[in-house]
């Protein structure tokens, strides 16, 4: 039996998710957190085979909650289950030690695959997803976000969707003179003059997500 932890900020989708798994004999959710922090107690409070991840959450998030998750068990398989499907957000997902990668608008047959690789000890990347990744922008032609390090990339997404300064750093457990500091950064590497810019750019590059 396959048992696998649920980590999702909508009660809604782990329900869905519950009732998906339930028509197998083989797949048992074994645990669900509704945050970043809650994921990491579940995991050490008890034994599971796969994480199923969804990467924006409240608390840790984004490529740190796949890294965090992955220095707490490194051999844990970690499938990214997501509404943010663009190339550089799944390529930023795998370089941060993801072994799979499901857009959530996928046949639910395409996620049961995915975890049966995965726990097996293969790697998996939903169909939709491999044109995007195989014939992602060459390296000469990089956009300039992508020269972001994973925190301001991370900064960059929030601040896109209005959220403010203060609710970042809550957010992220971060202090506001930090965020502060990671937003002059990326807007100088964009070269962006102010917040109206910032989500101009943000929109254009498909980089807003839910």
């Amino acid at each position: 039996m396959i048992k696998i932890l649920i980590a999702d900020g909508h009660a809604v989708v782990r329900c869905g998710l519950n009732q998906i798994i339930a028509t197998t004999t083989d797949i048992a959710v074994a645990g669900e957190a509704a945050h970043g922090f809650e994921l990491i107690d579940k995991l050490r409070a008890c034994h599971v085979d796969l994480v199923l991840l969804e990467m924006t959450m409240h608390g840790i998030s984004g490529v740190d909650l796949v890294r965090r998750v992955r220095a707490e068990q490194p051999r844990l398989p970690v499938l990214v289950f997501s509404t943010c499907n663009e190339a550089h957000v799944v390529s930023r997902a795998l370089r941060a030690g993801a072994n799979g990668f499901v857009a959530k608008n996928s046949d639910p047959d395409v996620l049961l695959a995915a975890i049966r690789r995965l726990a097996s000890g293969g790697r998996f990347i939903d169909p939709k997803l491999v044109d995007a990744i195989v014939f992602e922008t060459r390296a000469g032609d990089v956009p300039p976000h992508e020269m972001l390090s994973d925190r301001e990339f991370q900064v960059l997404q929030t601040l896109a969707v209005g959220r403010s300064i203060n609710d970042i750093a809550r957010r992220l457990t971060l202090s506001a003179k930090t965020i502060s500091t990671h937003k002059m950064r990326l807007m100088l590497k964009l070269g962006l003059g102010n917040n109206a810019e910032l989500i101009r750019y943000a929109i254009r590059h498909g980089l807003v997500s839910d």
